[in-house]
């Protein structure tokens, strides 16, 4: 059992958490605003000090996550999509690298999706909704080497049989693209050092 406060300090909102934790923690999360986990019953006054004996790492934080959000920006600017031609043009390129790949894997697992699509999502690769089978696709996967596409496919296709990133998620994906976490950090290396 916890229960949330949030609160806005200007350029950044603190949200604070009260649940069952020995001490005082925080982080900065992606969009800038502090996340603080306090035991519950902890005064103001204490969060109030916690915070302002941390200065110094907040503002370092937020700095670091201001570095890194530009970065994932400039990552995503390579991709032009302002124009309703560029973002059909780009989800036609995407959809032919995509559909070899769909039709090995979905003989290989048994599965098929009802509809595929393709959107210009940053927040995430890919998504699946097992109970309609309809799987969308990020149009910013042409910015990846074409075999992390492949393990984003392998990914979403893999919720079909199991919607939770859980031990039987991952012994599908061990099983049938066994160099996930290769194409999950390479990934996370173009995005973070671009």
């Amino acid at each position: 059992m916890y229960f949330c406060i949030i609160i806005d300090c200007g350029e950044m909102n603190i949200k604070i958490t009260y649940r069952r934790t020995r001490r005082l923690s925080m982080r900065v999360v992606s969009n800038g605003d502090l996340h603080i986990s306090a035991p519950r019953f902890t005064p103001k006054r204490a969060i109030d000090q916690f915070i302002r004996d941390n200065e110094a790492w907040i503002q370092g934080a937020m700095q670091r996550q201001l570095e890194a959000n530009r970065k994932r920006l400039s990552f995503y600017e390579q991709l032009p999509l302002e124009t309703k031609e560029l973002a059909r043009a780009a989800a036609d390129r995407l959809d032919a690298m995509i559909k070899p790949m769909l039709l090995k894997y979905t003989e290989l697992m048994g599965v098929h999706p009802q509809k595929i699509t393709y959107k210009p999502t940053i927040s995430r690769w890919g998504a699946c909704n097992k109970k309609t089978g309809v799987i969308s696709f990020s149009t910013y996967l042409l910015l990846l080497p074409e075999w992390c596409v492949e393990h984003v496919v392998v990914h979403e296709l893999a919720h079909l049989v199991e919607p939770n990133h859980g031990p039987k998620f991952h012994a599908l994906m061990d099983r049938y693209y066994p160099r996930w976490k290769e194409a999950r950090k390479a990934t996370r290396a173009l995005i973070h050092n671009s």
